[in-house]
């Protein structure tokens, strides 16, 4: 597993850091991680996330059955305005 070090940490995030790992009782380099893990999204993740919106947009552009003999919203607008 690769390490990461990093430097220069700025006191008062750090302070937040070491606050937020004690609150959880985690130590600082379990908090980080899970920290970057809630944050951070792996090529997995973003390949599922495109899934997610490329089938939300399929279904927006999907126009409602008007069956039942009901006016769409479009035609109630029209039909306002036009009063």
């Amino acid at each position: 597993m690769p390490t990461l070090y990093v430097e220069n940490v700025p006191e008062d995030l750090y302070e937040a850091l070491r606050a937020r790992a004690q609150e959880h009782r985690k130590s600082i380099t379990a908090e980080v991680l899970t920290l970057l893990a809630e944050n951070v999204p792996t090529a997995a993740e973003l390949t599922r996330r495109k899934q997610l919106l490329a089938r939300a947009r399929k279904l927006r552009a999907k126009k409602p059955p008007t069956e039942l003999g009901f006016p769409s919203t479009e035609e109630m607008q029209r039909e306002d305005r036009r009063r």
